[in-house]
């Protein structure tokens, strides 16, 4: 339980409760820690509240930092834990499946970066990185200042592959 009111920083007490998890082995060398955004939610924090617990941590010689890919329990040459599909893939796979469903139509735009967000519980970043993705595939186009848009069905990646 925080203690919100209390002389000890929120951070230095999540960071505190996760370095507890590492030294009990619920948490194993290789592992990621818990992302930002289920620190998030676990602890009803903000994002730079998050970043700070990552930090201490880091800081205490405890976890590293891969850009793009998470913080992970131990030295950086420790083999990282399998990892399950990146969340921006997850996302971008759902909205695959509902274009291809009829949900969303061609030359109509999916929703919002902002809708999207709080629809998926994610960061910007997240969001972006999963559009990046459904455009790379054919999936999508994006029209500068105005939004991303369903591609014709012609362009879509071929189910067989």
């Amino acid at each position: 339980m925080l203690d919100r009111d209390g002389p000890i920083p929120i951070y230095k007490q999540i960071a505190e409760a996760i370095r507890e998890r590492i030294v009990s082995g619920d948490i194993t060398p290789g592992e990621a820690m818990p992302s930002e955004t289920e620190l998030e939610g676990e602890y009803d924090i903000a994002r730079t509240t998050a970043r700070r617990v990552a930090r201490e941590l880091r800081e205490q010689g405890l976890v590293y930092t891969v850009q793009g890919e998470g913080t992970f329990v131990g030295e950086p040459e420790v083999p990282r834990a399998p990892r399950k599909t990146p969340v921006y893939q997850q996302i971008a796979n759902e909205i695959a499946g509902r274009i291809r469903e009829g949900e969303f139509l061609p030359n109509r735009a999916i929703p919002s970066e902002k809708a999207l967000m709080e629809q998926y519980g994610v960061a910007k970043v997240t969001v972006r990185n999963s559009v990046a993705f459904l455009r790379e595939q054919g999936w999508v186009f994006t029209v500068r200042h105005r939004g991303t848009y369903v591609s014709q069905p012609e362009a879509w990646p071929d189910p067989a592959k």
